[in-house]
């Protein structure tokens, strides 16, 4: 019997993840990466290093592939025209996935749909920022690069017009947006096949540190019944008009006055469904292998009361592996996830899974455990 082969494009974490997914079900992963040493490109046996940019090194990767799928959102909208015109499925395609490249077109599209969002436009410099500012409640505002960026970076927090030249000299649109009062951040995960079935995970809270995401909790704490109902039908229904086969995140904001607002949308798997690893019945990275493959999709309802995923950043202490044995010691429930990467100050080098019935408890371990890990606390 000959099982299919998923060509992944992008060799970080989320293909090292999603890979791991594909093994109990024979699945064969074909990589284009970066370097050798990218994190997936690890543990996958048949890899391709190149430049996914380059429409020649595509069509190349294709060749033996039976569907193309993304570690990330960066590869030309019209490279993917391209391997679709010579037959090869993409998923999600490109008239889905450049709503997750350009934050413009993802503003336009949501506009078009009512979905609710911050108040926001395409501006031409500082000084259209300020008048951007002064139609509604003044400085500050936000201004995002309209493409490339991510965990903080292309992201601007700006108080004032001299503040707002920084965004415009990497010659990329800009978007501008309302500073948003919100209480939280949200993230509602689905999942869609080709044919249409759709799985949604429950909502979950969303903590940043420094445009970085530090905690998850499944699911979200004190989030009422309806409004987290609300947000999973809006994933579900963005994920519907855009035609998203796999993965989507739709990241929110959670107003002091009570509603739901779009903050990004991200065609993957991704950092707020980690804790699906352990957590889920079936992860988010198993049902993106599904979905990709058009095959039916897993049972997306938790199984402890509570999850929390807390990220593993690098620290001063490059030692992790040593730390294992305090961790897995006090917490014999710990699960622990790294993805092989050089240990850097700041850099995602891993996360941690913590779940049990005592939200308290969770999350203290789960804390716990990524502060030992990366240095921060030695007791």
């Amino acid at each position: 019997m000959t099982f299919p082969v998923v060509g992944m494009v992008g060799g970080g974490q989320l293909a090292r993840m999603t890979h791991e997914a594909g093994i109990p079900l024979g699945i064969r992963f074909k990589l284009l990466s970066d370097t050798p040493q990218d994190s997936a490109a690890q543990v996958v046996s048949e890899v391709v290093v190149g430049d996914y940019r380059d429409l020649d090194t595509l069509r190349a990767f294709a060749r033996g592939c039976d569907v193309i799928t993304f570690d990330h959102e960066h590869v030309p909208t019209e490279h993917l025209r391209a391997l679709e015109a010579d037959g090869i499925p993409v998923r999600p395609g490109p008239d889905a996935l450049v709503h997750a490249q350009d934050k413009g077109v993802m503003r336009a599209r949501l506009d078009a749909m009512g979905a609710p969002c911050p108040r926001h436009r395409l501006v031409a410099d500082p000084a259209d920022v300020s008048r951007f500012a002064a139609e509604g409640d003044g400085y500050p505002v936000i201004l995002k690069t309209v493409r490339g960026g991510y965990d903080g970076k292309g992201v601007w927090f700006v108080r004032a017009e001299e503040d707002a030249a920084d965004a415009f000299k990497a010659g990329v649109d800009v978007l501008a947006e309302e500073k948003v009062d919100f209480t939280r951040e949200l993230a509602a995960n689905v999942v869609r096949s080709p044919h249409g079935q759709a799985v949604a995970y429950p909502v979950v809270e969303s903590v940043q540190v420094d445009g970085v995401c530090d905690t998850v909790i499944a699911p979200a704490p004190d989030l009422g019944e309806e409004l987290a109902g609300e947000a999973q039908q809006l994933a579900l229904r963005i994920a519907e008009e855009l035609g998203v086969v796999g993965h989507l995140a739709v990241e929110l904001f959670e107003t002091r006055d009570g509603r739901i607002l779009v903050n990004e949308l991200a065609m993957r798997p991704h950092n707020s469904g980690h804790w699906t690893m352990d957590g889920a019945i079936t992860s988010q990275f198993a049902n993106h292998v599904r979905a990709v493959l058009d095959l039916p999709l897993g049972d997306p309802r938790p199984r402890s009361t509570w999850t929390v995923m807390c990220n593993v950043l690098g620290g001063d202490y490059p030692d992790m592996y040593h730390a294992y044995l305090h961790c897995m010691a006090r917490d014999p429930q710990l699960k622990i996830h790294m993805y092989g990467k050089d240990v850097k100050p700041g850099r995602k080098v891993g996360h941690v899974n913590t779940y049990g019935d005592d939200l308290a408890d969770v999350r203290e371990r789960a804390r716990h455990a990524a502060d030992y890990l990366r240095g921060t606390i030695t007791e």
